[in-house]
């Protein structure tokens, strides 16, 4: 895809997969016998997995999603070819390097975070990228794509962006990879606008790591997607794990990070337009696509630019309002709206609250 056209479809549906960007996730119940474990406060609970040391571990976590996430929207979204895989085998040193295998069909990529090197290999292909992160580069850059597929991960982030504007209790225990949990249960206070109804966390009753997370909509009992820790040991890895030969005839691109005069000025409107509405359970994404990723033309021809809208018609639904017209993407957990100004609201919220965001001064 180009990038111009996958930047304008991710700012339309990069926050909808969950609370302010983050990937929500939910799954059923453990099966088995609950397990006797101490009792322990929610605030300690969820206190003791903010401040739990990172332990090495590695563990296999299973994939499944019932978003109503359109195929071409999944493959568009940065970040969110997460939600494609069947399985994926996750390793970690506790100190930041990272392992993580992900399996899609007959297919597997392997993305490896060493320091300041990324490794990210495709089987498919054949084919490798590695990336060097200089310094100043590493302290901003984001996430790794894949990380989104450990169920620690993502919990801890989930956990900060709602804990203040929650209803927070312990709901028995569980099982999860054969290792006794706390289940951590956090609904939306009354005040809050949200298509979610509970988020779940189960909590390692040992180390404190979140080895599944839950979050159901309202209006349904299945899950909306699954994402957990089938098996899991806590062991001292081998440095090999994050050290990567390319296999022999693999097509190898090496290149550095960096960002550019242009991507500067690109990040810097669009952060200045960017704005976070509400907080918790229902806040709002509002900013505008900077206005060089709207352009109809292009300077390859026209053609180029109309694609964005018809792509956009392919999967989102046109609306309008004071606040203008453009298109509406939804899905189970969330929502997005991206007017044909190039303005846009996201959220886990119901499209009236995104209306409002847009019209909001």
């Amino acid at each position: 895809m180009d990038p111009k056209k996958k930047a304008i479809t991710a700012a339309v549906v990069g926050t909808a997969l969950g609370v302010g960007g983050l990937v929500v996730v939910a799954m059923p119940a453990s099966a088995g016998d609950a397990p006797k474990l101490p009792q322990v406060s929610a605030e300690d609970l969820v206190q003791s997995v903010v401040t739990a040391k990172p332990a090495p571990f590695d563990g296999t976590v299973t994939v499944s999603n019932d978003l109503g996430l359109p195929k071409m929207a999944t493959g568009a979204v940065p970040g969110a070819s997460a939600l494609g895989i069947d399985s994926a085998q996750v390793f970690s040193d506790g100190t930041g390097k990272t392992k993580v295998s992900l399996t899609k069909g007959q297919a597997q990529e392997t993305i490896i975070h060493n320091g300041n090197t990324v490794w990210d290999y495709d089987s498919k292909t054949n084919s490798a990228t590695k990336t060097t992160i200089p310094a100043d580069v590493a302290t901003k850059h984001g996430p790794v794509e894949g990380k989104a597929a450990d169920p620690s991960t993502a919990a801890k982030e989930l956990l900060a962006k709602v804990r203040e504007s929650s209803n927070v209790a312990v709901d028995g225990t569980a099982t999860v990879a054969d290792r006794p949990a706390y289940e951590l249960v956090l609904t939306p206070k009354p005040t809050e606008r949200t298509l979610l109804r509970e988020i779940r966390v189960a909590v390692d009753s040992q180390t404190r790591m979140p080895l599944r997370l839950s979050v159901l909509s309202n209006g349904t009992t299945a899950p909306a997607l699954e994402l957990a820790f089938s098996k899991i040991e806590f062991v001292d890895q081998s440095a090999d794990l994050f050290a990567f030969t390319p296999p022999k005839g693999a097509k190898v691109t090496e290149k550095q990070a960096k960002i550019d005069d242009r991507s500067k000025a690109l990040a810097n409107e669009a952060a200045q337009a960017t704005k976070l509405l509400g907080d918790g359970w229902d806040t709002v994404v509002t900013g505008k696509v900077p206005a060089d990723l709207m352009k109809q033309k292009q300077a390859q021809g026209e053609e180029k630019g109309a694609d964005v809208q018809k792509m956009l018609s392919r999967f989102a639904k046109r609306v309008n309002g004071p606040w203008g017209s453009g298109y509406l993407f939804t899905t189970k957990v969330g929502g997005a709206v991206l007017t044909d100004d190039g303005r846009f609201a996201a959220g886990a919220v119901p499209e009236q609250v995104l209306y409002e965001a847009l019209g909001a001064k």
